[in-house]
Protein backbone atom coordinates (compact mmCIF):
# COMPACT_ATOMS: atom_id res chain seq x y z
CA UNK A 1 0.00 0.00 0.00
CA UNK A 2 1.57 3.35 -0.98
CA UNK A 3 2.49 5.73 1.85
CA UNK A 4 -0.19 8.26 2.67
CA UNK A 5 -3.02 6.28 1.05
CA UNK A 6 -5.99 5.92 3.33
CA UNK A 7 -7.00 2.28 3.87
CA UNK A 8 -10.34 0.66 3.11
CA UNK A 9 -12.77 2.09 0.57
CA UNK A 10 -10.51 5.01 -0.30
CA UNK A 11 -7.74 2.68 -1.48
CA UNK A 12 -10.29 0.45 -3.25
CA UNK A 13 -11.83 3.41 -5.07
CA UNK A 14 -8.43 4.54 -6.29
CA UNK A 15 -7.63 1.04 -7.59
CA UNK A 16 -10.98 0.99 -9.43
CA UNK A 17 -10.07 4.30 -11.05
CA UNK A 18 -12.67 6.40 -9.24
CA UNK A 19 -11.85 10.07 -8.91
CA UNK A 20 -11.40 10.98 -5.25
CA UNK A 21 -11.60 14.44 -3.74
CA UNK A 22 -7.97 14.01 -2.72
CA UNK A 23 -7.08 14.09 -6.43
CA UNK A 24 -8.47 17.60 -6.97
CA UNK A 25 -5.85 19.33 -9.15
CA UNK A 26 -4.04 22.27 -7.59
CA UNK A 27 -1.47 24.21 -9.58
CA UNK A 28 2.06 24.46 -8.23
CA UNK A 29 1.98 28.23 -8.14
CA UNK A 30 -0.94 28.21 -5.70
CA UNK A 31 0.73 25.55 -3.54
CA UNK A 32 3.90 27.64 -3.38
CA UNK A 33 1.95 30.73 -2.37
CA UNK A 34 -0.01 28.91 0.34
CA UNK A 35 3.13 27.31 1.76
CA UNK A 36 5.00 30.61 1.93
CA UNK A 37 2.08 32.30 3.68
CA UNK A 38 1.59 29.45 6.15
CA UNK A 39 5.28 29.38 7.05
CA UNK A 40 5.44 33.13 7.63
CA UNK A 41 2.20 33.17 9.64
CA UNK A 42 3.41 30.28 11.83
CA UNK A 43 6.77 32.00 12.36
CA UNK A 44 5.13 35.26 13.42
CA UNK A 45 2.68 33.53 15.77
CA UNK A 46 5.45 31.39 17.25
CA UNK A 47 7.57 34.44 17.96
CA UNK A 48 4.62 36.18 19.61
CA UNK A 49 3.85 33.20 21.84
CA UNK A 50 7.43 32.41 22.79
CA UNK A 51 8.53 35.99 23.42
CA UNK A 52 5.23 37.15 24.93
CA UNK A 53 4.84 34.36 27.49
CA UNK A 54 5.22 35.71 31.05
CA UNK A 55 8.15 34.02 32.80
CA UNK A 56 6.02 33.22 35.87
CA UNK A 57 2.94 32.02 33.95
CA UNK A 58 3.03 28.49 35.38
CA UNK A 59 3.35 29.63 39.01
CA UNK A 60 0.78 32.44 39.08
CA UNK A 61 -0.90 32.97 42.41
CA UNK A 62 -4.43 31.99 41.37
CA UNK A 63 -5.85 29.23 39.24
CA UNK A 64 -7.72 31.60 36.96
CA UNK A 65 -4.87 33.99 36.22
CA UNK A 66 -2.64 31.64 34.18
CA UNK A 67 -5.61 30.19 32.32
CA UNK A 68 -6.83 33.68 31.44
CA UNK A 69 -3.38 34.61 30.17
CA UNK A 70 -3.16 31.47 28.03
CA UNK A 71 -6.60 32.22 26.59
CA UNK A 72 -5.48 35.76 25.77
CA UNK A 73 -2.35 34.42 24.06
CA UNK A 74 -4.44 31.88 22.12
CA UNK A 75 -6.73 34.63 20.87
CA UNK A 76 -3.85 36.98 20.08
CA UNK A 77 -2.09 34.25 18.10
CA UNK A 78 -5.21 33.41 16.10
CA UNK A 79 -5.87 37.09 15.36
CA UNK A 80 -2.31 37.53 14.16
CA UNK A 81 -2.51 34.49 11.87
CA UNK A 82 -5.97 35.21 10.46
CA UNK A 83 -5.19 38.90 9.94
CA UNK A 84 -1.97 38.10 8.10
CA UNK A 85 -3.58 35.47 5.87
CA UNK A 86 -6.68 37.49 5.03
CA UNK A 87 -4.60 40.57 4.25
CA UNK A 88 -2.76 38.47 1.67
CA UNK A 89 -5.80 36.49 0.43
CA UNK A 90 -9.05 38.24 1.44
CA UNK A 91 -11.31 35.76 -0.39
CA UNK A 92 -10.12 32.69 1.51
CA UNK A 93 -12.06 30.89 4.22
CA UNK A 94 -10.83 30.48 7.79
CA UNK A 95 -11.53 27.90 10.51
CA UNK A 96 -9.78 28.51 13.83
CA UNK A 97 -9.92 26.96 17.28
CA UNK A 98 -10.64 30.29 18.95
CA UNK A 99 -13.76 30.98 16.91
CA UNK A 100 -12.63 32.26 13.52
CA UNK A 101 -15.08 30.93 10.94
CA UNK A 102 -15.15 32.64 7.54
CA UNK A 103 -16.74 30.93 4.54
CA UNK A 104 -14.61 32.44 1.78
CA UNK A 105 -15.15 32.22 -1.98
CA UNK A 106 -11.74 31.21 -3.41
CA UNK A 107 -11.88 27.47 -2.76
CA UNK A 108 -9.08 27.83 -0.19
CA UNK A 109 -9.72 27.47 3.55
CA UNK A 110 -7.15 27.89 6.30
CA UNK A 111 -7.46 25.61 9.35
CA UNK A 112 -5.61 27.06 12.33
CA UNK A 113 -4.70 25.97 15.84
CA UNK A 114 -3.00 29.03 17.37
CA UNK A 115 -1.58 27.05 20.32
CA UNK A 116 -1.73 23.27 20.13
CA UNK A 117 -0.68 22.04 23.55
CA UNK A 118 -1.95 24.83 25.78
CA UNK A 119 -1.28 22.94 29.04
CA UNK A 120 2.35 22.46 27.98
CA UNK A 121 2.47 26.18 27.15
CA UNK A 122 1.02 27.02 30.57
CA UNK A 123 3.66 24.95 32.38
CA UNK A 124 6.59 26.14 30.29
CA UNK A 125 7.13 22.78 28.64
CA UNK A 126 8.58 22.53 25.12
CA UNK A 127 5.89 20.54 23.31
CA UNK A 128 3.45 23.16 22.06
CA UNK A 129 3.01 24.34 18.51
CA UNK A 130 1.30 26.56 15.98
CA UNK A 131 -0.52 24.48 13.38
CA UNK A 132 -1.69 25.91 10.03
CA UNK A 133 -3.18 23.92 7.16
CA UNK A 134 -4.46 25.13 3.81
CA UNK A 135 -7.29 23.22 2.15
CA UNK A 136 -8.29 23.51 -1.49
CA UNK A 137 -11.81 22.37 -2.35
CA UNK A 138 -11.97 20.49 0.95
CA UNK A 139 -8.65 18.63 0.73
CA UNK A 140 -5.52 19.62 2.65
CA UNK A 141 -2.74 20.69 0.27
CA UNK A 142 -0.32 22.47 2.64
CA UNK A 143 0.53 21.86 6.27
CA UNK A 144 2.91 23.73 8.58
CA UNK A 145 3.56 22.92 12.24
CA UNK A 146 5.96 25.20 14.10
CA UNK A 147 7.40 24.19 17.47
CA UNK A 148 9.10 27.41 18.65
CA UNK A 149 10.47 25.98 21.91
CA UNK A 150 11.76 22.93 20.07
CA UNK A 151 13.41 25.18 17.51
CA UNK A 152 11.96 23.32 14.54
CA UNK A 153 9.24 23.70 11.93
CA UNK A 154 7.70 20.92 9.88
CA UNK A 155 5.96 21.36 6.56
CA UNK A 156 4.45 19.36 3.73
CA UNK A 157 2.86 20.08 0.38
CA UNK A 158 0.62 17.43 -1.14
CA UNK A 159 2.65 15.32 -3.53
CA UNK A 160 6.02 16.81 -2.56
CA UNK A 161 7.02 15.00 0.63
CA UNK A 162 7.50 16.19 4.20
CA UNK A 163 10.28 18.28 5.72
CA UNK A 164 11.73 19.37 9.05
CA UNK A 165 13.77 22.55 8.92
CA UNK A 166 14.05 22.09 5.16
CA UNK A 167 15.40 18.52 5.30
CA UNK A 168 13.28 15.65 3.98
CA UNK A 169 11.87 13.26 6.59
CA UNK A 170 10.36 9.77 6.48
CA UNK A 171 8.52 7.67 9.02
CA UNK A 172 10.37 4.76 10.62
CA UNK A 173 10.48 1.31 9.04
CA UNK A 174 7.72 -0.65 10.74
CA UNK A 175 8.75 -2.82 13.69
CA UNK A 176 6.51 -5.57 15.04
CA UNK A 177 3.70 -4.01 17.05
CA UNK A 178 5.23 -5.45 20.21
CA UNK A 179 8.30 -3.25 19.59
CA UNK A 180 6.43 -0.10 18.54
CA UNK A 181 6.54 3.18 20.45
CA UNK A 182 3.03 4.63 20.44
CA UNK A 183 1.92 8.20 21.17
CA UNK A 184 -1.52 9.17 22.42
CA UNK A 185 -3.43 11.97 24.12
CA UNK A 186 -6.27 12.37 26.59
CA UNK A 187 -9.39 14.53 26.71
CA UNK A 188 -10.37 16.98 29.40
CA UNK A 189 -13.67 15.39 30.45
CA UNK A 190 -13.42 12.92 33.34
CA UNK A 191 -15.66 10.30 31.71
CA UNK A 192 -13.60 10.31 28.53
CA UNK A 193 -10.34 10.10 30.44
CA UNK A 194 -11.58 7.04 32.33
CA UNK A 195 -12.39 5.29 29.04
CA UNK A 196 -9.05 6.34 27.52
CA UNK A 197 -7.17 5.05 30.56
CA UNK A 198 -8.79 1.65 30.15
CA UNK A 199 -7.67 1.52 26.50
CA UNK A 200 -4.10 2.36 27.55
CA UNK A 201 -4.19 -0.27 30.32
CA UNK A 202 -5.00 -2.98 27.77
CA UNK A 203 -2.79 -1.68 24.94
CA UNK A 204 0.38 -1.04 26.96
CA UNK A 205 1.43 -4.70 27.42
CA UNK A 206 1.10 -5.24 23.65
CA UNK A 207 3.58 -2.53 22.56
CA UNK A 208 7.09 -1.31 23.46
CA UNK A 209 5.78 1.71 25.37
CA UNK A 210 3.36 4.63 25.22
CA UNK A 211 4.14 8.35 25.24
CA UNK A 212 1.86 11.32 25.91
CA UNK A 213 3.31 14.46 24.36
CA UNK A 214 0.45 16.93 24.76
CA UNK A 215 0.32 18.41 21.23
CA UNK A 216 -1.49 16.36 18.60
CA UNK A 217 0.15 18.33 15.79
CA UNK A 218 3.64 17.59 17.10
CA UNK A 219 2.76 13.95 17.80
CA UNK A 220 1.79 13.53 14.14
CA UNK A 221 5.03 15.21 13.10
CA UNK A 222 6.92 12.86 15.42
CA UNK A 223 5.40 9.93 13.52
CA UNK A 224 6.52 11.64 10.30
CA UNK A 225 10.16 11.95 11.40
CA UNK A 226 10.47 8.62 13.19
CA UNK A 227 10.29 9.69 16.83
CA UNK A 228 7.12 7.61 17.20
CA UNK A 229 6.03 4.50 15.33
CA UNK A 230 2.36 5.44 15.61
CA UNK A 231 -0.08 7.78 17.33
CA UNK A 232 -3.78 7.66 18.13
CA UNK A 233 -6.30 9.85 19.91
CA UNK A 234 -10.03 10.29 20.33
CA UNK A 235 -11.63 13.73 20.36
CA UNK A 236 -9.45 15.69 17.95
CA UNK A 237 -10.92 18.63 16.06
CA UNK A 238 -9.99 19.60 12.48
CA UNK A 239 -7.55 22.29 13.63
CA UNK A 240 -5.69 19.82 15.88
CA UNK A 241 -4.75 17.41 13.11
CA UNK A 242 -5.14 18.95 9.64
CA UNK A 243 -1.53 20.04 9.16
CA UNK A 244 0.07 17.16 11.05
CA UNK A 245 -1.99 14.58 9.19
CA UNK A 246 -0.69 15.81 5.83
CA UNK A 247 2.88 15.92 7.11
CA UNK A 248 2.63 12.34 8.38
CA UNK A 249 1.16 11.05 5.10
CA UNK A 250 3.71 12.86 2.97
CA UNK A 251 6.42 11.23 5.12
CA UNK A 252 5.08 7.78 4.19
CA UNK A 253 2.81 7.12 7.17
CA UNK A 254 -0.75 5.88 6.88
CA UNK A 255 -3.55 7.80 8.57
CA UNK A 256 -7.20 7.07 9.20
CA UNK A 257 -9.89 6.74 11.80
CA UNK A 258 -11.93 3.65 12.46
CA UNK A 259 -11.24 0.87 9.90
CA UNK A 260 -12.13 2.10 6.42
CA UNK A 261 -12.64 5.68 7.57
CA UNK A 262 -10.78 8.95 7.59
CA UNK A 263 -9.39 10.62 10.70
CA UNK A 264 -12.27 12.08 12.68
CA UNK A 265 -13.38 13.32 16.08
CA UNK A 266 -14.18 9.69 16.95
CA UNK A 267 -10.67 8.47 16.31
CA UNK A 268 -7.44 9.57 14.62
CA UNK A 269 -4.69 7.03 13.95
CA UNK A 270 -1.34 7.54 12.21
CA UNK A 271 1.52 5.12 11.86
CA UNK A 272 4.21 3.49 9.79
CA UNK A 273 2.85 0.95 7.31
CA UNK A 274 2.90 -2.36 9.14
CA UNK A 275 2.09 -0.75 12.49
CA UNK A 276 -0.93 1.29 11.41
CA UNK A 277 -3.35 -1.53 10.57
CA UNK A 278 -2.73 -3.84 13.55
CA UNK A 279 -2.93 -0.86 15.91
CA UNK A 280 -6.12 0.33 14.24
CA UNK A 281 -7.69 -3.13 14.63
CA UNK A 282 -6.78 -3.29 18.33
CA UNK A 283 -8.18 0.19 18.94
CA UNK A 284 -11.41 -0.79 17.19
CA UNK A 285 -11.72 -3.92 19.35
CA UNK A 286 -11.03 -1.89 22.49
CA UNK A 287 -13.65 0.72 21.57
CA UNK A 288 -11.11 3.55 21.61
CA UNK A 289 -13.63 5.64 19.65
CA UNK A 290 -16.23 5.52 22.43
CA UNK A 291 -16.77 7.97 25.30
Amino acid sequence: MPGGLLPGPYAQARRRGHRLRSETPVNDRLKDELLELAQEAARRAGDLLRDGRPADLGVAATKTSPIDVVTEMDIASEKLVTGFLLDARPDDGILGEEGADVAGSSGVRWVIDPIDGTVNYLYGRLDWSVSIAAEYEGETVVGVVAGPQRGETFHAVRGRGAYREGAAIRCRPAPPLSEALIGTGFGYLRERRVAQAEVVRTLLPQVRDIRRGGSAALDLCDVACGRLDAYYERGLNPWDAAAGDLIAREAGALTGGRPGGRPSHELTVAGSPGVFEPLQRILEDLGAWRG
